[in-house]
Parts: C-alpha cells; structure tokens; sequence
C-alpha cells in the first residue's frame, strides 16, 4: 500500500486533493492510504510514527512555512519522495535544496496531479547503508551495518551496536520496522525485536544468539521465513 501524507492549511483545497487522489487510486488499482494535516509540525509527528513513502506540501502556511517543514523532514528521511503544491512560484528555486521531486502551482489540476502520482509511485526508494533516527540530542544518522538487533520499548526504539553503545529512538517500532525491512540483512523476528542478519553468531528453535552474545526470542510464527532470510543472506545474498 502507497502512504501518502498531504500538508496544506487548506482545509478546502486538502479535501479536493483528496478525492483527487482516490480517483488516480481507482483509475490505476493503485491501494492508498491518505492522511491529510494542516501544520508541518502535524506533518512531521505523523511520518515519524509511521513513514510516508510521497509527501505533498504546501509552501505558505502560518507558523512553519513548508521549506522549514521540508528542512526538517530531510534531517530525519533523505529518501521520502517530497513534491510542493502551492500558489506560490517565488520558492521553486528553493525546493532543490530539499530534493523536491516536483513543484506544482495551484491550482491543480486531476491530470497533473495524476501524472506527478504515476512518477512518484514508480520510483523505487534511494538505497542508502544509513538509517537517521531522531533521538533525545538530536537527529543521528546510524551505519547500518553498526546496528546488531532493534528492539521496542516503552513505544520508542533501541537500538543495539556492535560496539556496545544503545541509543534510543524517539519513533515508534512500527516506523523504524518499516524502514529496516527495506533492507534484505534485517528480519523481525518477534513483535518487540528485528535483527541484523549479518550481525548474528547462532540461532536455535526458539533464540536468536547476537555476535555481543544478545539472546533474541524467535517466535513460532516468524521461525520459517527467518530461516529463509538468513540463508538467503547468509549464503546466496539474494533478497527475502
């Protein structure tokens, strides 16, 4: 499914967007899951708790205009497709500096509208070997060859080193789940735990042992598709 989250402080001019976008999902067959905001701080709280693959973004908005929205979304996801609506061409220039697939002037039309989804929604997401979290002192860019297993906790995410530092996620498990999974070397091997296939000492029926010696639970139902993960990873390097 194709998450999409529109920003705009428009409540009228979102409301058209969306059935926009539901007629583009009817006419392609495409499923989306449409989730529409009207302040970037909105925006950015909801892509956090569960990440967003195309965003579309005012420009002009009270308090947070959608360039300092738009800045702050690239310290935490250089790889979401980002494009502008707006009826403002004076920032188009700008846009560049946050890698904007497109900027579109309102108002906009179905057709346009539908061209920019088709364009989106047929590219694949930037492979990229670093994961950027939001933590307590910051945003943190991890290698993500570094992370050992990540584990849910208290509705944040931890995440375990090789080097034997923890650091704390302040995203849900979900959202990270969802951005690990795009790389083939992490499995979720229990509803509170996701591991780093390459990072892994041993398993057995029921646990995962980490190179740090970590013991992971592997659940009942996750038990085959890791064994496939693994060995896939492990010995052909081919993708689960």
């Amino acid at each position: 499914m194709l998450k999409i989250i529109a920003c705009d402080d428009d409540v009228a001019f979102l409301d058209r967007l969306h059935r926009m976008i539901d007629r583009w999902s009817i006419e392609t067959g495409t499923a989306v899951d449409v989730v529409l905001v009207t302040r970037g701080e909105d925006l950015l709280a909801r892509h956090a708790a569960s990440r967003a693959d195309i965003i579309l973004l005012d420009m002009i908005m009270p308090l947070v205009n959608g360039m300092d929205t738009a800045r702050e979304l690239r310290q935490a996801d250089t790889a979401v497709r980002l494009a502008f609506l707006t009826s403002s061409p004076e920032f188009a220039l700008e846009s560049y500096e946050v890698r904007a697939f497109d900027y579109l002037l309102k108002p906009v039309t179905y057709e346009r509208l539908a061209q920019l989804l088709d364009e989106l929604s047929s590219m694949r997401p930037a492979a990229t070997d670093e994961l950027v979290i939001k933590t307590s002192f910051g945003y943190h860019a991890l290698r993500l060859s570094d992370i050992e297993y990540a584990e849910a906790r208290n509705k944040h995410v931890v995440f375990h080193l090789r080097d034997g530092r923890d650091i704390e996620a302040l995203e849900s498990f979900r959202s990270v789940e969802d951005r690990l999974a795009q790389n083939a070397t992490f499995f979720k091997c229990h509803r509170s735990y996701q591991v780093n296939l390459r990072n892994i000492d041993h398993f057995n029926r029921t646990d995962i042992v980490m190179r740090s010696g970590a013991c992971i639970p592997l659940s009942r139902s996750s038990k085959q598709g890791f064994q496939d993960a693994y060995f896939a990873v492990r010995f052909e390097g081919g993708r689960r």
